[in-house]
């Protein structure tokens, strides 16, 4: 097994350059349309003829409104209705990235999602289709193999032994050097199904008919940054309808909540010691009650309570009605507009972590249990650049969880700021994975000694800590602090 994935990822790491591909240059050929009423006996006889796997449903205007594939037409042929117009069967609103994105984006969108086509679009007009097969092979790497197994578990040991492989997989990346915003996407993709679909597994034994829920990420999970050494962030958030009161409903999602935190447990992601779980009845709320709870933050929000409540408003949905999520989100952003002392204690908070530099510029280290002369990668690094980034997304509005989207969307993608701070955070992210990839575990899975690491590594790290001090002036500087 240990050589299937080093196979793998020896190819991954030779197909960078095709990863890092614009979509409009994967595109071979231009896109086979059809109108939404035309019969589907003729659209697969158009596929046969042109040799796609896959017709964009367009209207009037040329305007991609579905796609219908081969894996469509397949069930059209069994259910006998060649006759009925495509409009009937297709999938509408297909993912669509414009032709500068990166091929890896179209990668994620597609195990993410579950589909196999994207479209390409350039200045607003259909510039083509692409494949999973056109990208990178999926399969052949072992990421939509993985993606589809995990959806085909059947129980919890054989979900608990995919996880196995996810991190052996994961483990041979990281060792092949492959970049770490893209590697800690794929590791949260494949974190997401498996937990999907350990929810979704033990969800058949709970009766929650007529319950609208969702499963909320925290943390590093809500931010899509999840490492090999991490324990559980999550909660639930449910509607409360037909005079029921929110105790009723809780008491039926409760048991649900805890066999799936034991579920989680069993794939190696380990209970949370704080408790920041959706089996605790403090964080299975209905959704006044979150928005009560978020509200009290903001309204009377002390920045030491604040770095303990930090990683909820990281939230994001993983599993079951998003559009309570959705609510809750516009609740929030809306509560902070009208607090703005809220943003200034949430800074406050942001700097209680400092930087693991000492006075003259040099590493500040610890002699940690197991650990000598080592800094906390976590603590003392990555955490400076997730809490500044959350502070600035929360003052823009910005509905992105990404530490990296953050960034991005307040610092502005071209700026040298926004460059170096993305090109900090990753490194730091990269230390965290080689040290647990070495072995780290508990309280040391985020360490690193700077004396061991090569003189190049070393200078980076150190500048990627000085990026981190100059943020926090930013923070310091703008809500003067």
């Amino acid at each position: 097994m240990l050589e299937k994935y080093v196979r793998l990822g020896e190819r991954l790491a030779a197909e960078q350059q095709t990863f890092a591909r614009p979509l409009g240059a994967l595109v071979e050929r231009p896109p086979v349309t059809c109108p939404a009423g035309l019969p589907l006996g003729e659209v697969a006889a158009l596929m046969r003829r042109e040799r796609v796997g896959s017709v964009v449903v367009v209207d009037e205007r040329g305007r991609p409104a579905g796609i219908v594939t081969s894996h469509d037409m397949v069930r059209v042929v069994a259910e006998d209705r060649r006759a009925a117009p495509v409009a009937e069967v297709m999938s509408r609103e297909p993912i669509a990235l414009p032709a500068h994105a990166f091929a890896y984006e179209a990668a994620l969108a597609m195990a993410a999602r579950g589909i196999r086509h994207v479209l390409v679009m350039e200045e607003g007009r259909l510039a083509g289709v692409v494949s999973e097969r056109d990208l990178f092979s999926l399969q052949r790497l072992g990421l939509g193999e993985l993606t589809m197994e995990l959806r085909l578990a059947a129980d919890i040991p054989a979900l608990a032994a995919l996880a196995r492989e996810v991190r052996r997989l994961v483990a041979v990346l990281v060792e092949q050097g492959i970049a770490a915003e893209r590697l800690t996407q794929f590791v949260s993709v494949l974190n997401d199904r498996l937990s999907q679909r350990a929810i979704e597994i033990v969800r058949k034994r709970h009766d929650l008919a007529r319950i609208r829920w969702c499963w909320l990420a925290f943390g590093s999970e809500g931010r899509f940054e999840q490492t090999l050494a991490t324990d559980q962030d999550n909660g639930l958030i449910f509607e409360v309808h037909d005079g029921s009161a929110p105790e009723t409903v809780r008491a039926r999602l409760l048991p649900f909540a805890r066999e799936v935190n034991e579920a989680l447990d069993q794939c190696g992601f380990p209970l949370c010691k704080g408790n920041v779980m959706a089996s605790n009845p403090e964080l299975c709320l209905s959704l006044d009650e979150w928005q009560r709870k978020m509200g009290g933050w903001i309204e009377v929000s002390m920045p030491k309570a604040l770095m303990d409540a930090a990683i909820f408003f990281d939230f994001r949905a993983l599993h079951g009605d998003a559009a309570l999520v959705v609510t809750l989100r516009e609740h929030v952003l809306a509560r902070v507009r009208g607090h703005p002392a809220f943003l200034r204690h949430m800074a406050e908070a942001a700097l209680q972590a400092r930087p693991a530099l000492g006075r003259f510029g040099g590493f500040a280290t610890e002699d940690a249990p197991g650990a000598p002369g080592s800094i906390n990668l976590k603590l003392q690094a990555a955490r400076i650049f997730v809490d500044a980034a959350r502070v600035f997304a929360l003052a823009r509005g910005l509905p992105q969880t990404a530490t990296a989207e953050r960034l991005r969307a307040a610092l502005g993608e071209s700026s040298p700021e926004c460059a170096a701070a993305l090109s900090a955070f990753f490194l730091i992210q990269r230390l965290r994975l080689q040290a647990q990839v070495a072995g780290g575990t508990g309280e040391n899975a985020n360490r690193v000694a700077p004396q061991r690491l090569d003189r190049v590594t070393q200078a980076a790290l150190r500048e990627a800590l000085h990026v981190a001090k100059d943020l926090q002036s930013r923070l310091a500087l703008d809500y003067q602090l």
